[in-house]
């Protein structure tokens, strides 16, 4: 009885982008206590779960006021009574009452931070840490980070087509010395960034990384191989880079190609653009290279990089299991990004990942630019053992969140805590 759910509340809250969000509570009757927020994405994959808005002109029709009451009055009397450690169960119910493939009719807000609050309240209840209760007691791993430093697409207000450009530390033999390295290269990047553009260019996108007044890809990467000179670094064995193109944002359908750096290109001369710029600036992740609909081009381009950086999914995959098994048992990606609030539950995230890392896949547990200040992911990707996590720059309190949970349970878990260098990039 302890574990069976006896209050289940939904609250409207804010994100990162000022923007409301739906954050939900969940107690069981042993006493346990999990609390959860939704994120929100600014590019996202047409097939994603969806999240449930009012509309109408109160926070610019951004409320969330109807997918906090459909967790009040139809999620939380489905779910009250419901043993929170058979969390599969509790999802399935979710799935259950929503009853649409999308997530439509209580949002896919609703449906994920309901689904975390739950995971969170069961692992309290047992008195464990979250990433135990999902990976049990052998779970040990902590992730390599991903860390967008220089924002652009959607991210940013500058004219970077390319979303996020990304320092990979990979250095460093346990994760707080992954994430010191990281620091520096961005305080490094922070300095050549003022130096070169003017005190405008260190102002910050939705993520954490700058937005500096850049045109051009190469700017970019130029700007990161400075500042890991810059911290006292080499590109290529301390430091790997990584580009999230997002170029479903960028592609246009009028033309069928692609505008990059004030040119349009089309797939193929997108594709040599990659070649040319994987080796010259030690790119070893390039993250939805092309549009959603063009899934063979995905596959064009590993063919053609051998190994040399791994070729991952987001927009394409988002988070589905059954297009995470396509698509990877077609050779189009090496892996796939997981964002939960793709889905919409927890278990739905974790059959992904379990597919991928049983087919020799990638998983890369990942936030949203419109984040909070939950670390839920943290947990996520140590009880999972992806060995990968995208959470952002080392700034802004909803992205030093997930990086500060990571530090802790490194710390609670001492001489049994694993890292694997540059291993997951190889």
């Amino acid at each position: 009885m302890e574990f069976d759910i006896n209050y289940l509340r939904g609250l409207q809250v804010l994100d990162s982008r000022g923007n409301p969000t739906v954050e939900v509570v969940v107690v069981t009757e042993g006493g346990g206590y999990g609390r959860a927020m939704a994120p929100a994405g600014a590019s996202r994959g047409r097939r994603e779960a969806v999240d449930l808005r009012d509309g109408g002109s109160r926070f610019l029709g951004m409320g969330v006021l109807k997918a906090v009451e459909a967790v009040n009055k139809v999620l939380a009397p489905a779910l009250i009574g419901l043993n929170s450690s058979n969390y599969r169960l509790v999802d399935r119910k979710i799935i259950e009452v929503d009853g649409t493939p999308e997530k439509s009719r209580v949002g896919g807000n609703a449906c994920v931070a309901t689904s975390l609050a739950n995971i969170k309240a069961a692992a309290d209840t047992m008195g464990i840490p979250l990433f135990n209760f999902i990976g049990g007691f052998k779970a040990r791993l902590l992730p390599t980070p991903l860390m967008n430093v220089i924002n652009g697409g959607a991210h940013a207000g500058n004219e970077l087509s390319v979303q996020e450009f990304m320092l990979i530390p990979v250095g460093a033999d346990k994760f707080s010395e992954a994430l010191r390295i990281g620091v520096e290269v961005y305080g490094g990047l922070k300095k050549f960034l003022k130096d070169s553009y003017g005190p405008g260019a260190i102002n910050v996108g939705d993520e954490g990384g700058f937005a500096p007044p850049m045109r051009r890809v190469e700017e970019a990467l130029n700007a990161l191989t400075e500042a890991v000179r810059l911290a006292g670094y080499a590109v290529g064995s301390d430091v790997l880079i990584g580009m999230d193109a997002a170029a479903s944002q960028f592609y246009e359908e009028s033309s069928g190609k692609y505008r990059v750096d004030g040119r349009l290109l089309s797939h193929e001369e997108l594709l040599e653009m990659y070649l040319d710029l994987v080796p010259r600036y030690s790119v070893a992740y390039l993250e939805d290279p092309f549009n959603e609909d063009s899934p063979a081009m995905y596959g064009e381009l590993r063919k053609a990089l051998k190994g040399e950086a791994l070729v991952i999914g987001d927009d394409l995959t988002v988070t589905r299991e059954d297009l995470v098994s396509e698509y990877l048992g077609k050779g189009f990606i090496d892996g796939a990004i997981i964002k939960v609030n793709q889905v919409g539950t927890y278990s739905e995230a974790e059959n992904a990942v379990r597919r991928l890392l049983t087919s020799g896949g990638k998983a890369i547990i990942s936030h949203r630019s419109g984040e909070t200040e939950d670390n839920t992911i943290a947990h996520i990707a140590v009880g999972l053992e992806t060995g990968i996590i995208k959470t952002g720059a080392p700034a802004r309190g909803e992205r030093t969140a997930k990086y500060n949970e990571l530090l802790r349970i490194e710390d609670y878990l001492g001489d049994e805590a694993l890292f694997q260098r540059g291993r997951p990039f190889k």
